[in-house]
């Protein structure tokens, strides 16, 4: 144990100068650690801004292109799309997700062929699709399980024939990280990345989220808290990694992010696995209004995404993405 005391020792001598504090920063933040969420819609406006979201937008294919271009030159190499589902296309079984001519098919397919080089995660999970506004099949009032992980095999087979670089199931089901990894490895995706959402809360912070991708109105004041996490458990948390990874996930990921970050660190520190957060909407959009109004310093996006890193994420889902990006760069 190293014995420090003062006058010898003073801390704020290496923090009296800019290039010095850089110097000996424990945690780094950069381009290759973001990436960035996209939300894109069969429309005919170009691109439609969320009202819950400033600054973030539903965008139709071309648009979406244009986007990708721009974040391309920025840096981000990564993005997560997700799809915002006309009402007349969704039913009790979420049967468009299985529609090889959906928006988020097509949009793969397209990015695929624009941009060979960028990094595409896909969702794995109905609430998009559905009718109720649920990630899984509703039967009798519940969610079932095991005919909702048949369903999730077919729709992770299809992202990964659209073109999809990793298969991200969010939806929370008991056993669908093996049954995903069964049917990529009978199908020959055998390079296909599975992103797990391991530690998935059923957490306040989906507000702007679920008006996004228009599944809020569908799930009404009904509750997710029959697949998706407590927010009061930690070691519940660990035992879902375990299994995911068990199961054949090469990455897992923790949703929320910041005030979910002790998830984060527990999980990187026992597993040394890639580990990545999700810094969700509800998260971006309280902290950007605060921002544009004034509340809060704009540095405080980096400093949120910073705390990220120093908890052991290895990578960060945030609709920041794009402008930190361009921070970073200057």
């Amino acid at each position: 144990m190293i014995k420090r005391s003062f006058p010898r020792t003073r801390l704020r001598r290496t923090r009296e100068k800019g290039f010095l504090r850089d110097l000996i920063a424990e945690n780094n933040l950069s381009n290759n650690d973001l990436i960035q969420p996209i939300f894109v819609a069969d429309q005919s406006e170009n691109k439609i801004e969320i009202p819950s979201m400033p600054g973030i937008f539903r965008h139709n294919l071309d648009s979406l292109y244009s986007e990708v271009e721009s974040l391309i030159q920025v840096g981000i190499k990564s993005i997560a799309i997700f799809p915002a589902i006309e009402a007349s296309k969704k039913d009790q079984n979420g049967s468009h997700a299985l529609d090889e001519s959906n928006i988020i098919c097509l949009a793969l397919a397209g990015l695929s062929q624009r941009f060979p080089d960028i990094i595409k995660i896909a969702d794995v999970a109905l609430d998009p699709y559905t009718d109720h506004g649920h990630d899984g099949l509703l039967k009798d009032g519940r969610i079932v399980n095991d005919e909702t992980i048949k369903l999730l095999q077919d729709q992770a087979l299809l992202l990964a024939q659209s073109g999809a670089d990793i298969i991200a199931p969010s939806d929370m089901m008991d056993g669908r990280v093996k049954a995903i990894r069964d049917i990529l490895e009978l199908n020959k995706f055998t390079d296909t990345v599975i992103l797990s959402y391991a530690a998935k809360y059923a957490s306040s912070f989906y507000g702007p989220f679920r008006e996004a991708v228009g599944s809020a109105k569908n799930l009404g004041k009904a509750s997710k808290k029959t697949y998706q996490m407590n927010f009061a458990n930690l070691d519940e948390a660990l035992y879902e990694t375990k299994m995911d990874i068990e199961e054949g996930a090469d990455i897992v990921m923790v949703k929320p992010g910041t005030a979910y970050l002790d998830v984060v660190h527990a999980i990187k520190s026992k597993f040394k696995v890639p580990t990545f957060v999700y810094q969700v909407s509800g998260e971006y959009s309280m902290l950007q209004s605060s921002i544009e109004n004034g509340w809060l310093d704009k540095n405080v996006m980096l400093e949120s995404l910073m705390c990220c890193k120093r908890a052991g994420a290895d990578a960060i889902l945030t609709y920041a993405a794009k402008q930190i990006a361009s921070e970073l760069n200057q």
